[in-house]
C-alpha cells in the first residue's frame, strides 16, 4: 500500500495526543528519559500538518535504547535503528498510516537544539509558520502518493527557515 501525503489544518487535539503516548514511552524507559518533548509541525499552534505526532525524548545514554525494542513494540512501534541519522533511535507507528514518530537522542546531542529552534520559532512567528503550512498543503496536493517528492519539495524552505530559527534559538537563550 502506498503511502499517502496527507497535510491538514491544525487538530487541537494533537498536543494532547502527545501528552498521552510521551506518558507511556515514560512508562517504557522509567528513568531513562530526561525530557520529551512535542516537535515538527502538529507541535505548533495553527500549523498544517501530516496528522503524525513527533516525539524528542531525550536519554542520558543512546545505546540503552535498543534494550527497550521490544516493550516499543508491545506499543506497536516499530524500531527502525538510526534510520539514516547517526546517533538517533527512530521507532515508527500506524505503518503506512503513521499516527507518530519518536527520534531519540542523547542528552547534549546537537540535533535536539536543531529540532527545538524549528519548532519554537515556528510558534513565535506566525508568519514563517503560515508560509511553511501553505507550501506544505500545496506540495501534499501536487504530489499525493509520492512521499519523496514531497519532502524534496519542502527542503530549500526547510533549511531556510532552521537557518533562521537556530541564529534566533541562540539570540533567544543568550539573552535571558
Amino acid at each position: 500500500m502506498t503511502r499517502k501525503v496527507a497535510v491538514t489544518a491544525y487538530n487541537p487535539d494533537w498536543p494532547s495526543r502527545f501528552e498521552k503516548e510521551a506518558e507511556l514511552i515514560r512508562t517504557i524507559f522509567k528513568g531513562e528519559i530526561e525530557k520529551i518533548h512535542h516537535i515538527g509541525s502538529t507541535s505548533v499552534r495553527g500549523l498544517a500538518a501530516k496528522p503524525v505526532i513527533d516525539i524528542l525524548p531525550i536519554v542520558m545514554d543512546i545505546e540503552l535504547v535498543d534494550r527497550f525494542n521490544e516493550d516499543m513494540i508491545s506499543l506497536a512501534y516499530e524500531p527502525r535503528g538510526e534510520n539514516g541519522l547517526p546517533g538517533r533511535r527512530y521507532f515508527q507507528k500506524g505503518g503506512n498510516q503513521r499516527t507518530h514518530h519518536v527520534h531519540i537522542y542523547e542528552k547534549g546531542s546537537l540535533e535536539i537544539t536543531r529540532h527545538l529552534a524549528f519548532r519554537d520559532y515556528l510558534r513565535a512567528n506566525r508568519e514563517e509558520a503560515e508560509k511553511y503550512g501553505a507550501l506544505k498543503t500545496e506540495l501534499a496536493e501536487q504530489f499525493p502518493f509520492d512521499m519523496d517528492s514531497y519532502i524534496k519539495g519542502k527542503e530549500a524552505l526547510v533549511k531556510e527557515i532552521e537557518m533562521r530559527a537556530l541564529e534566533w534559538y541562540r539570540k533567544s537563550i543568550h539573552s535571558c
